[in-house]
């Protein structure tokens, strides 16, 4: 009688545990991400050959805002038009941000399903399952997987500003890939959540190429939402806060361009991120700049844009203040200069006028002034020297800095 109760009792214990990782209604985890990038289909320039995801083991290292001792990945064939089939998944911790060798004692499989491999379908994404694997708040992960046919449309992150490992073969949990293709690229990656005590959130950072880190340091870490992680880790470590950078270089408002629409990639990249409470949107640069590569136009089509912008903004804001977000509101920065995008004065004006309405009461629930913390305060349609990359439209990383700087950690406290 004695061993069978045991028993019962040992079997009742396992079950208990397994739920609680597993996600159960009852007494489940808090799941918070800690890193996450916006999908897209790459562009010609930066994505792989054909033959490139032919039997081939990826290996990619991502920066994480916060800690925790258990956490699961989100794997993406978002934009795949047909099932993509991973044969295994490991994550690790690199022994550098800027190599291919793991620790090995840190390797561990990872299971969808209790499977090790995992079809995702097309269009879609898929969550491991939860794994006991400590990891610390701004430390880096190895996520490394097995493909063994490629996709017909890839699915990615083109902006990584990190460097990714590539060789054929099963080589998942190998210590190093010697002889590695490299590129500044992330394929299939979307998202790492972690366990998270009870009040902590997520905040989402949407935007185009500023928020992605064009200019910042490749393996460096110093795009404006690392920063701002590292601030609240250091003014604010009780909050427990993840940030999520949802940036795509060229991103628009209005129109798809390098990447879906922020409307529209706006359920996946934002209500869906686990734990999102906060959300900061900068983004709009694109849709002025590339309006005035058009030419000439008339006054009434630039006031079009910028109602058009606004009422962008405005669905934003709705739909967040929907699921519960606090939404913040961030002024777009200077351009005049770029050799890309040739602003003129009606596209400095058209975009004093959309940054106007960001900072008017009643808009967003806060307002975060990009413009004012990098623009020369001699010249305020163009960045300050000591901020500006090179190209007079991308921030440097004492640009992202300060953009970081001026954002105010006590709003983050309710």
């Amino acid at each position: 009688m004695w061993p069978r109760r045991i028993l019962g009792i040992c079997l009742g214990l396992a079950f208990c545990a397994q739920a609680i990782l597993a996600g159960a209604p009852s007494g489940g985890p808090n799941w918070v991400g800690s890193w996450a990038t916006a999908e897209q289909v790459p562009e010609a320039g930066s994505s792989l050959a054909p033959g490139d995801l032919r039997d081939a083991t990826l290996r990619q290292v991502v920066h994480l805002s916060i800690g925790g001792k258990v956490l699961r990945v989100h794997m993406s064939n978002a934009f795949g038009t047909a099932p993509l089939h991973l044969t295994s998944v490991h994550v690790a911790r690199p022994t550098s941000a800027a190599s291919p060798r793991i620790d090995a004692s840190t390797d561990r499989a990872l299971t969808f399903s209790g499977q090790p491999g995992v079809a995702i379908p097309a269009g879609a994404e898929y969550i491991s399952d939860p794994i006991v694997f400590a990891v610390a708040a701004q430390s880096d992960l190895a996520i490394t997987f097995h493909v063994d046919q490629p996709p017909e449309v890839e699915t990615g992150h083109p902006g990584s500003r990190a460097t990714s490992y590539l060789v054929h073969g099963d080589h998942v949990a190998e210590v190093d890939l010697p002889g590695a293709i490299t590129f500044e690229h992330w394929f299939n990656i979307a998202g790492v959540d972690v366990s998270a005590p009870p009040g902590a959130a997520a905040i989402v950072t949407l935007g185009d190429s500023i928020t992605d880190g064009h200019g910042s340091t490749t393996n460096g870490n110093d795009r404006w939402p690392d920063d701002l992680a590292r601030r609240l880790r250091t003014a604010m470590p009780a909050r427990y806060l993840g940030v999520l950078n949802q940036g795509i270089g060229g991103n628009r408002l209005l129109l798809d361009g390098l990447g879906p629409n922020a409307l529209a990639r706006f359920d996946r990249d934002v209500l869906a991120q686990p734990g999102v409470r906060y959300l900061i949107v900068q983004e709009g640069i694109n849709d002025i700049g590339t309006f005035g590569l058009q030419g000439s136009m008339v006054q009434a089509a630039h006031d079009h844009l910028v109602r058009s912008i606004i009422g962008a903004y405005e669905q934003i804001v709705l739909r967040a203040h929907a699921h519960g977000i606090r939404v913040f509101g961030g002024t777009l920065t200077p351009f005049t200069g770029s050799t890309y995008y040739k602003p003129g004065p009606m596209s400095e004006a058209d975009r004093v006028a959309v940054n106007e309405w960001i900072r008017a009461p009643g808009h967003f629930d806060a307002v975060i002034d990009f413009d004012k913390a990098v623009r020369d305060l001699r010249q305020p349609e163009v960045l300050l020297p000591a901020y500006d990359s090179g190209d007079y439209l991308h921030p440097s990383p004492a640009g992202y800095r300060a953009m970081a700087g001026v954002i105010r950690l006590p709003d983050f406290a309710r």
